[in-house]
This record gives C-alpha cells, structure tokens and sequence, in this order.
C-alpha cells in the first residue's frame, strides 16, 4: 500500500488534500500544514491553515468566505467590538470554542501535535492533519507600512503593502513535528500542495533539516502551481512574485521546487511553458488545475496519483 504526505496551507492546499481523500485511505495520506500564520487574538491561539484543513476535510467550511465555519455568527466578535477590541480579525462564534479547547489544552503542555488529533477526532476525521512543528514560528512580512505579521498583512491590510522581504521569526530554533518526520519516512510520494511558496510552503521546506530530507527523498516528488495563466488561483502569490522581483508564472513558482521535485504539474493554458520548466530538471505535465468544485479536486487528485503509478 502505497504513502503519500502533503505539504498544504492556505484554501488551495485544502481543496487537493479534500480532492485526494476522496481515492486514499486514512493509511495512506498524511497531511502536513503551515503553522506559522498562527497568531494569538483575544488571548487565544488561533491555526489558521490547522483550523481551514479541518473544516474543509469535515465538510463544515465556509466556501463562500473561504475561511471559518459555515452558517456562522458572530455575536461574540461584536460584543467583543462594542467592549473596544479591534475586529478585524473575522472569528465567528463556532471558530472560538476551536479556539478556546486549543488554548485550554495548550496551557496544560499539550503540544499542537496532540491537540490537532484530538480536534480531528471530535470532527469526525481520520485522517492525519499534521502541523508543521510544535514549536513557535511567526512569519514576518517587511513592507511599506514596516513590519507586520501574516494575519496583519493578509487581513487587516488586505495584502496591499509592498513587500520587500519574508522572514520566519523562530524557525532557527523550531523542529520539525515528531508526526512530520515520521510521515516523511514512510511515504512513498511527496505531493507539495498549489499553495502560496512564500507564506504555506516556505515555512515547512525551511525548518531546520527538512530541506535536505526533501532533497534526499526517495520517492517520486510532484508539486502543483498556484499560477494559472499569468495569475494566482487565489490570493497574493502573484503581487508577491512581482514584488519580490520573480517571473509570475508558472516557470516562476517551478523555480522554488529545484531540487526538491521531480514532477511538475501546471495548467493546460500554461503549456507553452513546459520545455522552460523541463530544463530546470522537472518533467513537466499539464491538466486542469482549477478547482471549483468537488469533481474537479478529485480528477486533479486522480491525475496526481496516475503520475505515481
């Protein structure tokens, strides 16, 4: 029986990891999920790419919103405004209790490992959402408006300031979650989700160790874009790609797997850029990468898990 771990964050990771628990087993897929957009608001713990992982693979997602719980309120959030608190941060009155249990469970030394299997069991999941690490690790965006965390950047601001420079505040001494390692040893095939390189994936591929683990991977390694013609499927990979001076394409996300890929998966209206990709030493394949809905996600799985074979 074949293993498979991926690597996910953000909306775009969930819609393939929901697409590829449709073919797999629990036994057979491991997921592996950012943590470094967490933040603490109103003094709880809050794990953004955890939390749209397990609601997404639930069913209990809002895909209207593309975050947060589905059929939300938010009483809580405007009594919390009407005291004086800042409310930019959308947390619905479903999304607190997940909130509250973690940070009741982490105040009892438990780790966000152990916290992320007891949340995907109470949701009725069987499947493995691993997070990245259980340690500390913040990611920091430099911009025109000065330093800000994600959560700052991404909602609070809506991604407009111009970034110059990302750095990871805490990864130096961050490890790799025992989960992550030993989902790594044991799979056969790596997928990197088409989530954002700069803010989902980075953070994982560079915890201390895990580079050269991918490096060093046995087996077949295949990512997906997140740029579909000249665009990103959602959010600001592509301002980011700009801002930071790199092609927007998807010869451009293709040049953050060399090394560490061996297969490359774009969309049909990005073939023009197979031979550029190839001769990063990929072998490249084109389909439809879109992913509207639940068929979609599952024949993009179904393609995915055909390269392996």
């Amino acid at each position: 029986m074949s293993k498979f771990v991926a690597l996910a964050g953000g909306v775009g990771g969930a819609k393939l990891a929901l697409g590829l628990t449709e073919i797999l087993s629990p036994d057979q897929l491991s997921i592996v999920v950012n943590t470094a957009d967490d933040q603490e608001f109103y003094g709880l713990h809050v794990s953004p790419d955890l939390d749209t992982m397990m609601y997404t693979l639930s069913g209990k997602s809002n895909e209207k919103l593309g975050w947060g719980i589905k059929d939300e309120s938010f009483r809580t959030l405007n009594e919390l405004q009407k005291l004086g608190l800042d409310s930019w941060f959308q947390l619905g009155d479903l999304d607190f209790a997940t909130h509250i249990y973690r940070t009741n469970l982490i105040k009892q030394n438990m780790s966000l490992s152990e916290i992320s299997d007891k949340l995907c069991k109470a949701h009725g999941l069987e499947f493995p959402i691993i997070p990245m690490t259980d340690d500390r690790v913040r990611t920091i965006l430099t911009t025109d408006r000065g330093d800000l965390n994600f959560q700052e950047y991404f909602v609070k601001y809506f991604c407009e300031p111009k970034v110059t420079s990302i750095r990871f505040d805490g990864i130096q001494n961050a490890k790799p979650s025992p989960n992550f390692l030993n989902a790594l040893e044991e799979a056969d095939y790596l997928l990197y989700c088409p989530s954002n390189p700069f803010l989902s994936l980075h953070p994982i591929i560079f915890l201390p160790g895990v580079l050269d683990l991918l490096k060093s991977f046995e087996g077949k390694r295949i990512a997906v874009s997140s740029i579909v013609n000249g665009d990103a499927i959602k959010g600001p990979t592509a301002k980011l790609l700009d801002e930071l001076n790199q092609e927007i394409s998807a010869f451009g996300i293709a040049k953050h797997f060399e090394e560490i890929c061996d297969y490359f998966v774009l969309d049909d209206i990005d073939s023009h850029l197979i031979p550029n990709i190839n001769s990063l030493g990929m072998k490249t394949f084109q389909t439809n990468i879109i992913m509207n809905s639940l068929v979609e996600k599952t024949n993009l799985a179904k393609f995915l898990l055909n390269l392996c074979n």
